[in-house]
C-alpha cells in the first residue's frame, strides 16, 4: 500500500479497505468464516459492533465472550452462544451487543488470514469507530510470570519496529507501531482495577516458537544457554518485555485500515529463567483471565462513557 493510502486509512473512522478489486465482486466470500456478502445481512449482523477482540484458542474466545455477556448485563443463562463460524473449523466467532470476539489461531500467517476477512466483515458491515484488542498470552523477559505487557510498538527478531510481507516477489515493509492513547487508556484501566502488575512495553513477534524465541528445548537448537541468554538480555534493553507470534501483523494490518488496536498479553513464564511451563493449571488459569478482566473493564468503561454523551 502506498504510504499517502496508509495516512488516509488512519484517519477514517470507518473501516477501510484498500482493493479496488473488491468494487466488482458481485460476492465476496469470506470463506474462513463461512460468511458471505449475498448469503448473509452483514450490516445487520453486525453494524452495531465497536468492539473486536481476538485471540489464538477458539475455547478463549468463547469463555471471553461469556465473560463479556456477564459483564455487560446482557447474559442470558437460556443462551448457548453459538459460534457464528460454524460452518468452517478454521476459526470461532461469537458476538454479544457491539462486542465481536474473534479466534484467530497461532502465528502470523493464521491471524493474517482471520484479519483480511475481519476487516472486509467491519467494512460490508458499514460498521464505525471499531477497536481491536488482541488477548493472549506470552513469554516474559525480566517480569515476574502474570504480569500483564500492553504492546507499545511490535517489533521484529532483530528488536526493529517493522513486519516485512513478500508480494510479488518484493519485500514490503510496514510500520507497527500501535495506538498508544489506547494503551494509555488500558493502563489506566489496569491501576484503577489494582489487581495485578501491568505495563506498557514493546513485544517482540516471532515467527517460530522454539529457535526463534531462543528456547532450548525444541527438536533442533544450535547455539548454547549462554548465547540464548546473551540474545534475551540484548532484547530486554532493547525494551522487549514480552514475545508472542501475532502482533506485528495485527499492528501493520490495523493502521492500514484505520482501526485502533491494542495487544494485552500476560505473561506465563520469565523466559531468561526457563523455556517451558511449571505453573500448575490453576494459577495458569488465573493468569489467563487477566487479559480479559482488563479488556472487560475498558470496555465497560468506555460504553458507560458513550451512554453519558448520547
Amino acid at each position: 500500500m502506498d504510504p499517502k493510502d496508509a495516512t488516509q486509512s488512519a484517519s477514517c473512522s470507518t473501516v477501510c479497505v484498500n482493493n479496488p478489486h473488491l468494487d466488482a465482486m458481485k460476492d465476496d466470500i469470506l470463506y474462513h468464516f463461512s460468511l458471505g456478502t449475498r448469503t448473509h445481512d452483514l450490516p445487520n449482523m453486525f453494524g452495531d459492533v465497536k468492539f473486536v477482540c481476538v485471540g489464538g484458542s477458539p475455547w478463549r474466545m468463547k469463555s471471553f465472550n461469556e465473560y463479556i455477556a456477564a459483564e455487560l448485563n446482557m447474559e442470558d443463562p437460556k443462551s448457548e452462544y453459538p459460534n457464528i463460524c460454524a460452518g468452517t473449523d478454521r476459526f470461532a466467532m461469537y458476538k454479544t451487543g457491539p462486542v465481536l470476539s474473534v479466534s484467530h489461531g497461532m502465528g502470523v500467517p493464521s491471524i493474517a488470514i482471520m484479519l483480511h476477512e475481519l476487516i472486509k466483515l467491519l467494512h460490508h458491515a458499514r460498521c464505525t469507530d471499531v477497536t481491536i484488542i488482541r488477548i493472549g498470552t506470552s513469554g516474559g523477559i525480566g517480569l515476574e510470570p502474570g504480569t500483564v505487557v500492553i504492546t507499545k510498538q511490535s517489533v521484529d527478531a532483530t528488536f526493529l519496529p517493522k513486519f516485512e510481507q513478500v508480494i510479488l516477489g518484493k519485500t514490503v515493509v510496514h510500520n507497527t507501531d500501535l495506538d498508544q492513547s489506547l494503551a494509555e487508556e488500558l493502563l489506566q484501566c489496569s491501576k484503577e482495577l489494582n489487581q495485578f502488575e501491568t505495563v506498557i512495553g514493546n513485544t517482540m513477534c516471532t515467527l517460530d516458537f522454539y529457535e526463534g524465541q531462543a528456547r532450548l528445548d525444541g527438536a533442533f537448537c544450535s547455539y548454547t544457554e549462554k548465547d540464548k541468554q546473551d540474545y534475551l538480555n540484548k532484547a530486554n534493553k532493547a525494551g522487549v518485555c514480552n514475545i508472542e507470534m501475532e502482533s506485528a501483523v495485527l499492528a501493520a494490518m490495523c493502521k492500514l485500515s484505520g482501526l485502533r488496536a491494542a495487544v494485552v498479553c500476560v505473561t506465563l513464564l520469565d523466559r531468561l529463567k526457563g523455556d517451558q511451563l511449571s505453573s500448575s493449571h490453576e494459577v495458569l488459569q488465573n493468569y489467563q483471565q487477566r487479559p480479559q478482566i482488563l479488556v472487560g473493564s475498558y470496555i465497560k468503561k468506555q460504553l458507560r462513557a458513550r451512554a453519558g454523551r448520547s
